[in-house]
């Protein structure tokens, strides 16, 4: 569909037509951070491994090479409802792409390799599975290839958390096909997991582009729990009202559940997890992905790859088990760089909660200290009193870090500190007293002098530490054994029953020779406490208008074509057009998103809602 690159030319003429192409194919004016770089780097013949954050254009990195190089494009991608989605933007902008998965019924999975063989597509999706089948390899090897795209490149790492056998197998494409580029990406990787790419794929001469992973249009925003269920009604109703979201949550009972709650308070909302059947999970992912205001909630079974640029809150009813986690989890918000929230209700039974888990896997005990390890960090992020992107970033390998992002909770509403050394004293001694048996609930009780039957049977209403700590509440308390944990002054038994243990770092504070200041408790007694609304007001009463007529008409049309709503174009694209009310077709190729056969496609639609807009 384009002039393709003579892959002699240097770098220097590669930016032009680059250019051209992000232009006149994908409607951008300009290319951001390092995709120049990287685009040139690939098209040029080269190897690479690009981390970029989830919205910081990764796709355009390969599919601009793609359609400038002789050949086809083999992209490895590990879900089939991520491979359509981008397939369908792609025909969408009138690029010749396709798919190749096990949903293709027979026929037409050999009209698709016979067009392959033809040399008809610019850019062809499959799964590993796939790819890795002699079958394919032996296909692949009759035509001229492009380059190879291995997207969702953290798959390889067996201590991940969306870990992919077939994906250590890719190092193949090197061995059989050593002259065909390589591109491998993510948005996930702390440089242990880099490493690992590098060695399982094969890319050890390859150049290393590292994006900052910061998003700043995200806000973090971490509240205690007190009602999850009601916390979490409450802020979609404050602060994202017929959104679009995510809530995720452990078990598959809590999702029903949270599920029915939303639909019983007008919210709508879905279930997604891995009990269902696969037609019921498909449909419900199908209908996120098409539909403006649907909310799902699910367990981490979903997610990896949606690429639905306008989900503008992920919510978090049950604290993940590594920060690599929730950062890929929150990283599905705002990926059209419009404003967003990443939200967490937490407590202390959610590590109790994630350490049982741990231990009660039948994972060997290598993986079970890097888990625990990948936990104490969440953790610590929790319970941080500094600028949570800061800790963030640098948790990710990132050095130059703001101290003060302004788009945070912690920023925005600064904790208080107090000095809890007595307290810290008298909850170590009542762990110590009581024989390290206990979880934070009952050790509680034994502080506040509740005279329990349990505690009443074990004897510990007799014992020195019983009654010490009447003063404070029960919330006060909860919070300081959780911070306890986050410093290392406690450990949760090996065991995964929820006992607390004594630590090497206990000692001095045990005996008094460091102060500890903690997190002062919120003793706001509101559910939820809004701060500024992460989603700003976009328009004027007469623009509103506008709005709801083009989402109005994109609706329409995505419904024709069978694809979902932000294919047609971006909400970025829509709030563009009702800003600048553009009248002409040569004022409407300038708003970003709008390539030449879009306009040509639409412009004639739009030019008529626009030119009757008050």
């Amino acid at each position: 569909m384009t002039n393709r690159l003579n892959t002699v030319q240097k770098v220097s003429d590669c930016i032009p037509a680059a250019r051209n192409i992000l232009s006149s194919v994908f409607g951008y004016p300009a290319f951001r951070g390092q995709q120049a770089d990287i685009i040139s780097h690939l098209a040029n013949g080269n190897d690479c491994l690009v981390l970029m954050p989830t919205g910081g254009g990764k796709s355009l990195c390969y599919q601009i090479p793609a359609l400038m190089r002789e050949g086809v494009a083999i992209v490895v991608s590990p879900l089939i409802a991520l491979m359509q989605n981008q397939v369908a933007a792609l025909h969408e902008a009138g690029v010749h792409a396709a798919v190749l998965n096990s949903t293709l019924p027979h026929e037409e999975a050999q009209r698709v390799e016979q067009k392959l063989l033809a040399c008809e597509y610019d850019l062809l999706y499959v799964a590993p599975e796939r790819l890795l089948t002699r079958h394919f390899l032996d296909l692949i090897s009759r035509i001229p290839l492009a380059l190879f795209a291995i997207d969702e490149a953290h798959c390889v790492s067996q201590w991940g958390h969306d870990f992919r056998p077939e994906y250590s197998q890719l190092s193949v494409l090197h061995e059989r096909f050593p002259a065909v580029p390589r591109i491998a990406l993510t948005a996930t990787a702390d440089p242990v997991t880099r490493q690992e790419i590098i060695e399982r794929l094969a890319l050890h001469e390859a150049k290393i582009f590292v994006s900052s992973f910061d998003r700043p249009n995200i806000r973090y925003h971490i509240v205690d729990k007190i009602n999850s269920k009601q916390q979490l009604l409450t802020f979609i109703q404050t602060e994202h009202s017929g959104n679009a979201g995510i809530v995720y949550c452990l078990a598959r009972k809590k999702v029903e559940e949270i599920t029915a709650w939303l639909n019983f308070h007008d919210i709508n909302a879905l279930p997604y997890h891995a009990g269902m059947s696969p037609q019921q999970r498909a449909s419900n992912q199908e209908t996120f992905l098409r539909e403006d205001n649907i909310v799902m909630v699910a367990t981490i079974a979903f997610g990896m790859g949606i690429d639905k640029p306008d989900v503008r809150f992920v919510a978090h009813l049950d604290m993940p088990r590594s920060i690599e986690a929730y950062y890929q989890e929150t990283g599905r918000a705002g990926r059209d760089g419009l404003k967003a929230n990443a939200w967490m209700a937490y407590g202390l039974n959610d590590v109790i909660q994630q350490r049982r888990m741990i231990e009660e896997s039948d994972a060997l005990q290598q993986f079970k200290q890097i888990a625990t390890r990948k936990l104490e960090s969440m953790l610590a992020y929790c319970e941080t009193i500094t600028c949570r992107r800061m800790h963030l970033l640098h948790y990710l390998g990132e050095t130059a870090v703001p101290q003060f992002c302004g788009n945070c909770d912690v920023c925005l509403n600064p904790p208080k500190t107090w000095d809890a050394t007595i307290e810290v004293q008298k909850a170590l001694s009542c762990v110590y007293r009581t024989g390290q048996q206990f979880g934070a609930g009952y050790l509680i009780d034994v502080l506040r002098g509740n005279c329990t039957a349990r505690v009443k049977h074990w004897g510990h209403d007799q014992i020195s530490t019983f009654g010490i700590g009447s003063d404070l509440p029960v919330k006060t308390w909860r919070a300081i054994f959780r911070q306890m944990i986050a410093r290392g002054l406690l450990t949760t038994d090996s065991e995964g029953h929820g006992a607390l243990w004594l630590t090497e770092a206990s000692r001095p504070a045990l005996k008094g020779q460091q102060n500890i200041f903690l997190r002062q408790p919120d003793v706001d007694k509101k559910i939820f406490r809004k701060m500024e609304p992460a989603v700003e007001p976009l328009f004027s009463s007469a623009e509103q208008h506008l709005w709801e007529q083009l989402r109005a008409w994109r609706s329409e049309t995505a419904i024709e074509h069978g694809v979902p709503a932000y294919v047609i174009f971006h909400d970025a694209t829509l709030k563009e057009l009702v800003h600048a009310c553009p009248r002409t077709m040569e004022e409407l190729s300038r708003i970003t998103g709008i390539g030449a056969h879009k306009l040509d496609k639409y412009g004639d639609h739009l030019i008529n809602i626009l030119r009757h807009a008050n």
